[in-house]
C-alpha cells in the first residue's frame, strides 16, 4: 500500500471547490491530501462547458478567490477560456499539481467503522484509505438528458451543450436547440450567425436581464494592477449590489423593480407583440434562474431563426414533431437541458455507518447540516451540498466559507485526538426544519414555476435561505456541540447485535436484518432493548397497520416487540422490554429481567 493511497484526506474534483479546499488545507498545515479528478484536466464545469459564447454570469472581478485575485481579466464578464486559465495559474501558484491525480474517477465510497477510514475505489481499480473525504464534484457536472420520446432514433448529429462537439460545423446546417436556459442564451446568438435555419424549442420562457458586458480598457486593466485597493473596491461594490438582491428572493413582492428592468429590455428589443408574449414568463422573476443576456432576444428575430413553443411530441429519425402535428427536419439537435442538480448523488455508491447508503439517507430528499455534513456519514464532507447555493451571489464566496469550515473540523479532530467526526442527527433535523421554514415564503418556493431549485417532492434542496453574509457567519466559527467526536480505540460498540432475524405477525413471517442495542434500566429494573429493522416495504406496512409482532434471532427464543416509527432513512425503529432477543453477557441482568421485566413490549 503506497503513501498516496493512505493519504489522510481525499478531495474528489479539481474544480473551484476542490482546489479551494486543497489550498486552505495546505495553508493550515494539512499537506497529506490527494485530489482525484476524473478528467485529464482541471476546471470542473469550466472544463466541461466549452460551447460557443460560454461565459460567467457573475462579473469577473467577483469570480475569483478572495485570497487569489486575478489581475488579468479582459472583460466585465469573463469567458470560459479566461476562467480556466485563471484556475491553471492558481494551481501553479499554490503548487497543487503534485497533489492531483488526473484520469482517476471515483466509483464508490465505503466507511470502515472499525478503522474510522473510508475505502475509496476508482474506475481504474485503485483503492484509497483516507481518514477524511471531501466530495467536491460540483452541482453542474452531470448533464441532464431530456425525457423526449425517440431521442435514439434521430439520424443526424446530436449532443448536450455541456458535451459540445467542436468537430461538427453548424454553418449552413438546419439546427434545433431544445431548451432556453442559461447555456442556450449564450450560444444561440452564435449559432444564429451561420446556421441555415435555427429552431429554438422553448417549454417555459425565462426572465432575461441586460448583460452589461464589454472589454476592459487597457487603462482599466493597468489601474487594477497598480492602484492600491482599486480592484478590491470594485469587488466590494459588486458584492454588495448582488447581496442586496436577497431581500427580493426572500420577499417576492420586492422583485417587481427587477422584473420591470427585464420587461423594459423585452419591450425595447422585441417589437413583434406575438413574439413578445411568447417570451414573457407568467411567474415571478427569480423563481427560475434569472438569465443575463443582451443579444439573445435580437438573435431570435433573425430571418433564419424561429422560436417554437408548441411543445415537442417526439423526435423522429429526421427531425422533431410537435404537438400540433407539424414536423421539422434537422441536421443537428443541441440539448440545452441543464444538469442533474437535485439528485446529483442518485447514482453514487456512498455507504456510511451500518451499511446506510446515501440513497437511503436521502430517500425523502437531499439534506445535510449547513450543506456540508450528513448524519450517518462520518468523516465525510460535501462541497456545495444541499441548500448551500444561492441565486444572487458568486458561488466562490460560499465555497471559501465551506473550505474554511472543513479546516476547522480537522483542527478540532487533531486537538481532541479523535478519529471520527459526525454531525448529530438531531442537529441536522433541527437545521433543516429551520432552512425549509425560511424558504417557504421565498420566490423559489412561491413564485409559480417549476425549477431545478425544487426536487420531485416540491422541496427546495438547492438554495440557502438568506444572504451569503449570513452563511459566512454560520461557517465562520465551528460549534463543537454540533458534532460527535470519538476514536475507534475508545468507542464502545454501537450495537449488541447486527444481522438476520425473523419478524412474525400472526401466521405471517418476514426475514429481516436488524441492528439492536439495549440497557438495564435502574428505575424499573427491566432490560430495555431497541434498534432498527433495515428498510423494507413490508415492515413499513406492518408498522403503519400497528401490527403486534414477535422478533426472533437465530438460535434464540421469540420475544414480543413493538414497531415504533419509520426513521428519516426509511428504517423501522423497534423496541421491547423484558427478555432481550440477543444474548446478554451478564447472567445477573437476565435473571433480574426474568423476575421484574414485563413480558410484553414496552418502552
Amino acid at each position: 500500500m503506497t503513501a498516496d493511497t493512505r493519504a489522510q484526506v481525499i478531495i474528489v474534483g479539481a474544480g473551484f471547490a476542490g482546489l479551494c479546499t486543497a489550498i486552505k488545507l495546505a495553508e493550515a498545515g494539512f499537506e497529506d491530501f490527494r485530489i482525484l479528478e476524473k478528467a485529464d484536466e482541471l476546471g470542473g464545469t469550466w472544463r466541461e462547458n466549452t460551447y460557443p459564447g460560454c461565459s460567467c454570469d457573475v462579473p469577473s472581478l467577483m469570480y475569483s478567490y478572495s485570497f487569489a485575485p486575478n489581475a488579468h481579466w479582459t472583460r466585465m464578464y469573463a469567458r470560459q477560456p479566461e476562467i480556466l486559465d485563471y484556475l491553471r495559474r492558481v494551481v501553479r501558484r499554490y503548487g497543487l499539481g503534485r497533489h492531483i491525480e488526473f484520469g482517476t474517477e471515483v466509483t464508490s465510497y465505503e466507511f470502515d467503522e472499525d478503522a474510522d477510514r473510508w475505502h475509496v475505489r476508482t474506475a481504474g481499480g485503485r483503492s484509497y484509505y483516507p481518514r477524511i473525504v471531501v466530495a467536491a464534484p460540483g452541482p453542474l457536472h452531470q448533464p441532464k438528458a431530456p425525457e423526449v420520446p425517440g431521442r435514439d432514433r434521430f439520424r443526424g448529429k446530436s449532443f448536450h451543450s455541456a458535451q459540445w462537439d467542436h468537430s461538427y460545423d453548424t454553418a449552413g446546417k438546419r439546427v434545433a436547440v431544445i431548451g432556453t436556459g442559461a447555456s442556450a442564451v449564450q450560444f444561440v446568438p452564435r449559432l444564429a450567425r451561420d446556421a441555415q435555419r435555427l429552431s429554438v424549442f422553448q417549454r417555459t420562457p425565462h426572465w432575461v436581464l441586460p448583460k452589461w458586458d464589454r472589454r476592459l480598457t487597457r487603462t482599466e486593466r493597468l489601474a487594477f494592477r497598480v492602484v492600491p485597493g482599486l480592484r478590491r473596491l470594485y469587488r466590494y461594490a459588486i458584492y454588495w449590489i448582488h447581496e442586496a438582491l436577497i431581500l427580493g428572493f426572500l420577499h417576492p413582492r420586492l422583485m417587481r423593480r427587477i422584473e420591470a428592468i427585464a420587461k423594459g429590455q423585452l419591450r425595447r428589443q422585441v417589437a413583434d407583440p406575438g413574439l413578445r408574449r411568447a417570451l414573457t414568463p407568467d411567474y415571478t422573476i427569480g423563481c427560475k434562474r434569472i438569465l443575463i443576456s443582451s443579444d439573445y432576444y435580437p438573435a431570435l428575430q433573425r430571418e433564419n431563426v424561429e422560436l417554437v413553443t408548441g411543445g415537442i411530441a417526439e423526435i423522429t429519425a429526421d427531425g422533431i414533431r410537435t404537438h400540433d402535428g407539424s414536423e421539422r427536419e434537422f441536421d443537428a439537435i443541441v440539448y440545452a437541458t441543464g444538469f442533474a442538480v437535485s439528485d446529483r448523488f442518485a447514482a453514487e455508491r456512498i455507504v456510511g455507518k451500518g451499511g446506510l447508503t446515501i440513497q437511503q439517507a436521502w430517500r425523502d430528499g437531499m439534506e445535510a447540516f449547513q450543506g456540508i455534513a450528513v448524519a450517518g456519514f462520518p468523516n465525510f464532507f460535501l462541497m456545495l451540498g444541499p441548500n448551500s447555493g444561492g441565486g444572487n451571489q458568486s458561488i466562490v464566496f460560499m465555497i471559501e466559507a465551506q473550505a474554511g469550515y472543513i479546516v476547522q473540523c480537522l483542527r478540532q479532530m487533531e486537538q481532541r485526538d479523535v478519529t471520527r467526526i459526525e454531525v448529530r442527527a438531531a442537529v441536522q433535523r433541527q437545521f433543516n426544519r429551520w432552512v425549509h421554514g425560511k424558504l417557504a415564503g421565498s420566490v423559489w418556493n412561491t413564485g409559480g414555476c417549476d425549477s431545478w431549485y425544487l426536487d420531485d417532492t416540491g422541496a427546495n434542496r438547492a438554495a440557502w435561505p438568506g444572504s451569503s453574509v449570513s452563511y459566512w457567519r454560520r461557517m465562520r466559527r465551528l460549534n463543537p456541540e454540533h458534532f460527535e467526536w470519538t476514536s475507534a480505540a475508545d468507542r464502545e460498540p454501537e450495537h449488541a447485535y447486527h444481522g438476520p432475524a425473523t419478524l412474525a405477525a400472526g401466521t405471517e413471517e418476514l426475514p429481516v436484518t436488524v441492528t439492536l442495542s439495549g440497557h438495564l434500566e435502574p428505575i424499573d429494573g427491566a432490560f430495555h432493548w431497541y434498534g432498527r429493522v433495515a428498510a423494507d416495504d413490508a415492515v413499513i406496512a406492518w408498522k403503519r397497520a400497528n401490527r403486534r409482532v414477535m422478533l426472533t434471532l437465530p438460535g434464540r427464543e421469540p420475544v414480543h416487540a413493538r414497531l415504533v416509527e419509520v426513521d428519516p432513512w426509511g428504517h423501522v425503529r423497534i423496541s421491547g422490554a423484558g427478555i432481550p432477543p440477543f444474548p446478554v453477557e451478564s447472567l445477573e441482568e437476565i435473571e433480574r429481567t426474568e423476575v421484574t421485566g414485563s413480558p410484553v413490549a414496552g418502552s
